[in-house]
């Protein structure tokens, strides 16, 4: 039941993303587009969830902040799990100072205070990451970097301990014995049992890229502004939060629903 519930939710969250731009086109609106005269409208026909303090359709962006918020949150989550699931299988796999300075560097990683070190490498150039500036893809690009840089390790440490439990079991020590290359032993038998506590920690960790996406464009260091997320609209919203107090509601129930999704996703996948 939690599975289908929070299959339900992320499904609405993906369905209204993919439908942005024809919902631009049937209210015939531009999400983009200021209008001072009509700043912090209340909901109505033409703008059923209101507007920010640019006049701007939240509706609509709130549909295209989804759009930027799911890419990042799904972009760091997959490129952590490939990371976290090669660490984990290589220490687990090759042992002795593999296993060590893997382990180690992940242990290092869990001691580091998480929240500063993101807001200090989102605060750098992106030319020094080699991207450009000022564009959405870029920015989704180099925030899913950033949290995936601290994403593998959970699921490295996971991977880790389920490979060693495959590893040790009977069976392979008895292809080995027969002369099964160690690349068959990984992929057949090894792999197939990561994928369990893997994919349950990569729905988990979908979650908290949302949350860490949205506190970082919040702070203003993290999706740039006009494009459209989740976090710089409740930044956008907060000097406003007592005269229209729905601007800030809408972002951040969409945050609340999306998350709440990926942890019943998880805990379904989990039972």
């Amino acid at each position: 039941m939690r599975l289908w519930l929070g299959l339900f939710l992320l499904g609405v969250v993906l369905v209204s993303a993919l439908l942005a731009d024809t919902a631009g086109s049937w209210l015939g609106l531009d999400p983009w587009a200021p209008d001072l005269f009509a700043r912090y409208a209340p909901p109505s026909a033409t703008h059923p969830l209101g507007t920010d303090d640019l006049g701007r359709d939240v509706a609509l962006r709130l549909l295209h902040g989804a759009r930027v918020s799911l890419a990042v949150g799904v972009g760091a989550a997959l490129m952590g799990a490939v990371l976290g699931t090669l660490a984990g299988m290589l220490a687990a796999w090759r042992g002795g100072l593999a296993d060590a300075v893997l382990m180690r560097l992940a242990d290092a990683l869990l001691a580091l205070p998480a929240l500063p070190l993101l807001i200090i490498l989102s605060a750098l150039d992106p030319a020094m990451l080699g991207l450009p500036r000022g564009e959405a893809a870029s920015d989704v690009l180099r925030v899913a970097l950033i949290l995936a840089i601290f994403g593998w390790v959970g699921v490295a440490r996971l991977a880790r301990a389920a490979a060693m439990s495959v590893l040790a079991m009977d069976f392979i020590r008895a292809a080995r014995a027969l002369g099964v290359p160690e690349g068959r032993l990984l992929l057949r038998h090894v792999l197939p049992a990561l994928l369990g506590p893997v994919a349950v920690a990569t729905a988990l960790a979908v979650g908290g890229a949302i949350l860490a996406e949205s506190a970082l464009s919040f702070l203003g260091l993290g999706i740039a502004p006009p494009a459209a997320s989740w976090g710089n609209m409740l930044a956008g919203a907060q000097e406003a939060v007592f005269q229209a107090p729905l601007v800030a509601l809408w972002p951040g129930l969409a945050i609340l629903l999306t998350v709440l999704g990926c942890n019943l996703v998880a805990d379904g996948l989990r039972r």
